[in-house]
């Protein structure tokens, strides 16, 4: 538990000293670019009020969330997939919090007992270095991965610390189940994977460090930030969709049962969520809102036009099973895949 609260506790007692303000206290993976910017807009409107966030993977999140249970540290949980919000609901750890906006989001993209609410459509991507490879080239399906010409060429974030990369690996495992095999046949995939796989990025500023330096060229990852990185960073960085289908995560916020500062947490709930925010988080951080009420000629025009084939995903499959998979990953299919060298 030290080792979990010591970088918290510095960022707490780092805003002691701003004059008696309300604190909030956000767990998010939405990066410091988004959590600097909200957080100042927010602070901005709300004088008496100062955000502290911890920008975290979305399994960081959800563990921490867990670990400080009895004693929680965190207001909001601001980012990370539906699968990550299901478990710590059914464990108990979310406080049900109904927004202004419940109308305007399809019920099948919230809790139904309104303990978490989804913000952005996530779809995943296969991504790659466009000064390196040409469009014509990439690899255009997930099957492409596993090719000879992409061996140790392939950088992949550690899942097991990324929600965005642990969805991408179940539901792999989920694809090879609906075409008649087993889980064994999905972690085999992912062996074959793995047989391509030049290293695993500790966090996403390695993975993009290391594709936009060639020690890479492809990767798996989610369209936002593959376009936020290119767009804003100029990383080299292209994408295509697979072709049979990509898993579209559904990305969320919730309040944190037991949280210190209810009401200031609901505030910026609101704030965040607001449709004003959602149209700003589409045009500068390329996030896809997941609200319905939200004008297409206020998205950007790339958003406009987006066009890719879903892949079904059982939620509740994924959520049962996601942690079972990712330890037998861990445990068999990590630095293994040598041998189907």
């Amino acid at each position: 538990m030290k080792r979990l609260l010591v970088p918290l506790l510095g960022i707490i007692l780092a805003g002691c000293s701003t004059g008696g303000k309300r604190e909030i206290v956000v767990y998010s993976p939405h990066g410091k670019e988004l959590l600097t910017a909200f957080a100042r807009s927010y602070e901005d409107t709300h004088p008496g009020e100062v955000v502290h966030w911890l920008d975290m993977g979305s399994q960081d999140a959800f563990d921490r969330v867990r670990t400080e249970r009895e004693n929680p540290q965190a207001d909001i949980w601001w980012g990370g997939p539906m699968t990550a919000f299901s478990r710590a609901e059914h464990e108990g750890l979310l406080e049900a919090y109904v927004p202004a906006w419940d109308s305007a989001v399809d019920p099948s993209l919230r809790s139904p007992a309104h303990f978490w609410y989804g913000t952005f459509l996530t779809p995943e991507v296969i991504m790659y270095n466009s000064r390196k490879i040409d469009s014509s080239a990439a690899p255009h399906d997930w099957d492409d991965l596993l090719k000879p010409a992409w061996r140790g060429k392939i950088v992949i974030r550690s899942p097991l610390a990324s929600g965005t990369m642990r969805i991408i690996f179940c539901s792999v495992i989920l694809r090879e189940i609906g075409r008649g095999g087993t889980v064994a046949s999905g972690l085999d995939w992912l062996r074959r994977l793995d047989a391509n796989t030049k290293t695993y990025a500790a966090d996403p500023t390695q993975l993009y460090i290391a594709i936009a330096r060639e020690e890479g060229l492809v990767t798996l990852w989610d369209l936002p930030d593959v376009m936020l990185q290119a767009g804003v960073h100029g990383y080299p960085f292209a994408y295509a969709f697979p072709s049979s289908g990509t898993p579209l995560i559904t990305d969320g916020i919730a309040l944190v049962r037991g949280c210190r500062h209810g009401e200031e947490a609901k505030r910026f709930y609101e704030f965040v969520t607001s449709r004003a925010s959602m149209v700003r988080q589409a045009r500068e951080f390329y996030r896809i809102p997941a609200r319905n009420d939200i004008p297409r000629a206020d998205l950007p025009a790339w958003m406009q036009s987006l066009a890719y084939r879903a892949l079904p995903l059982d939620i509740d499959s994924l959520a049962l099973h996601e942690k079972e998979w990712m330890r037998s990953w861990d445990e068999s299919v990590r630095g293994r895949g040598a041998g189907e060298r």
